[in-house]
């Protein structure tokens, strides 16, 4: 039995972490939970990889897309991209567990997820939107008003039990967007808080939106040291 209270969520920061391996371990932690398991928020930072979803096309991977690994995942969605200078928070939680806020339903948490984001990105002075149908956050206005600046995927299993996340990008090289079709959308722009004019620390927005989700969801929290480079489960 845990030291926690099983509504106490932990936070992990896994540092600069490769993805097949992270991956594997959600599915571990997953497979291994009791109703006694903790919640989780992990928050890492992959080097350069697409990843796909469950029913994901692989036409959607375009000229130039081979010079970066692939890899197919269980999540919903269609194919993304991972890398540097974006935060990925991966949310491996109960959503039947009586909570604060109470049960909640994936629709309402996804939606949570995404307020999470708009909340951070409004801390910064960036006014983010969804659009209906497409997953994510899109930027609202300004120059490059419908670029994505966020992406959401996610598994649910029957049980309840969640894994996969989010990712918002911060300062990246956005070229490898290029040569996808960001989320199954040709020609949808990409940016990061940095092409619209925000230079922020990516251990600051990964801080600030672990703790704008936690707050939405209604879980306290604990958290582990940070590490600066890649830190299993």
């Amino acid at each position: 039995m845990s030291d926690f209270p099983t509504e106490t969520a932990l936070i992990r920061h896994l540092g600069k972490a490769e993805y097949e391996p992270t991956f594997a371990a959600m599915r571990a932690f997953t497979d291994a939970r009791t109703a006694d398991t903790r919640d989780e928020l992990w928050i890492v930072e992959h080097p350069p990889v697409y990843t796909l979803g469950l029913g994901a096309d692989r036409g959607h991977l375009l000229a130039g897309a081979n010079a970066i690994p692939c890899v197919q995942t269980d999540r919903g969605g269609e194919v993304t991209y991972h890398g540097p200078g974006q935060v990925v928070i991966y949310l491996l939680m109960d959503l039947r567990r009586n909570k604060p806020g109470g049960k909640l339903y994936a629709r309402q948490f996804v939606h949570k997820i995404e307020q999470a984001i708009i909340n951070v990105l409004a801390a910064y002075n960036l006014v983010g939107e969804r659009v209906e149908g497409a997953p994510g956050i899109y930027m609202a206005g300004g120059p490059k008003k419908g670029a994505k600046i966020a992406a959401l995927g996610l598994k649910v299993r029957g049980n309840g039990c969640t894994y996969h996340g989010l990712s918002l990008n911060v300062a990246m090289d956005l070229v490898p967007f290029s040569w996808i079709n960001p989320c199954g959308y040709a020609g949808l722009e990409t940016v990061d808080m940095r092409t619209v004019g925000v230079e922020a620390p990516l251990a600051g927005v990964q801080q600030a939106l672990a703790e704008e989700l936690t707050q939405l969801l209604a879980v306290p929290v604990s958290t582990n040291q940070p590490s600066s480079e890649g830190q299993q489960p």
